[in-house]
């Protein structure tokens, strides 16, 4: 699960991931984040961002490292957002994530999985939902994302 929600997400995450799933807008999809762990903000700090923009022109940075490139998961990629009735919750899952081949050099802190509104938007439209904790140094070998096996997000 989540280490932390967006503060501008609380609320909507279940809506932006069903969003994604139900192709409105059509090219609309969830993106993945590595963050690089120097200069890394606090989480207290980055919980206020309220788009990617923001976390990127703070201290916090994105990972360069040669193999990372973010990840576009789209609607074929997500499961139904359907509530646990029995649980009274809605969990949200993404598939593991492979990096191929990443390189020396940023060390990772965070993946931040955020709502892309279109294939074009800008970071500065681009909503950070959730964040979690990765901590990592590539070394020349594939790098697996695996979020939690519960799902990256659980309304309650």
């Amino acid at each position: 699960m989540a280490d932390f929600e967006f503060n501008a997400a609380k609320g909507r995450t279940v809506e932006l991931y069903r969003r994604v799933r139900t192709g409105d807008p059509a090219t609309s999809a969830l993106v993945l984040v590595v963050l690089a762990e120097a200069g890394i903000e606090s989480d207290a700090g980055l919980k206020d961002r309220a788009t990617l923009a923001e976390i990127l022109s703070g201290s916090s940075n994105e990972a360069t490292n040669t193999g990372y490139a973010r990840k576009v998961l789209s609607a074929a990629d997500l499961g139904d957002a359907l509530p646990d009735l029995a649980n009274d919750r809605v969990d949200l899952d993404i598939p593991d994530q492979t990096f191929l081949s990443v390189q020396p050099g940023s060390g990772w802190a965070k993946v931040l999985v955020c709502y892309r509104p279109a294939t074009a938007s800008p970071d500065s439209a681009i909503v950070p939902l959730t964040a979690h904790d990765f901590s990592i140094t590539p070394d020349g070998s594939n790098v697996v994302v695996q979020i939690s096996p519960d799902g990256f997000y659980r309304a309650v």
